[in-house]
């Protein structure tokens, strides 16, 4: 779901959780980083029925941490990088920047059961 980037990060999780309620029924588990914590994760277990779990640096260590689960949304964010027509903001409606999200997924794992790669 893209949205506003003037709405909290917070707020557009709810939208995008209510939105994905009704068709993960099976999902049981989230993971987000710390700047979802908070009022958000009560919400996600009542409204949704699922776990958010928050994937949380350690506070001993200073400098850049390998993170358990967050290379999951960075890989994927690099993989739809590649597309140029995602590599800057050019639509006027945020349905076409959906769309063209939806497009890129699905050629990266069309390519992926295909045994052709990533790229």
């Amino acid at each position: 779901m893209v949205h506003s980037a003037g709405l909290q990060d917070r707020d557009g999780a709810k939208l995008v959780l209510a939105r994905a309620a009704p068709v993960w029924t099976r999902l049981l588990w989230i993971w987000a980083d710390g700047g979802y914590a908070g009022t958000l994760v009560r919400w996600v277990e009542t409204h949704c029925g699922w776990f958010l779990g928050i994937v949380k640096r350690d506070p001993k260590r200073s400098g850049w941490q390998l993170l358990p689960h967050r290379w999951v949304v960075e890989r994927t964010f690099a993989w739809l990088d590649r597309y140029r027509r995602l590599s800057k903001d050019y639509e006027f409606h945020p349905r076409t920047s959906e769309t063209w999200v939806r497009v890129a997924m699905i050629h990266l794992v069309v390519r992926r059961l295909t045994n052709r790669g990533i790229s």
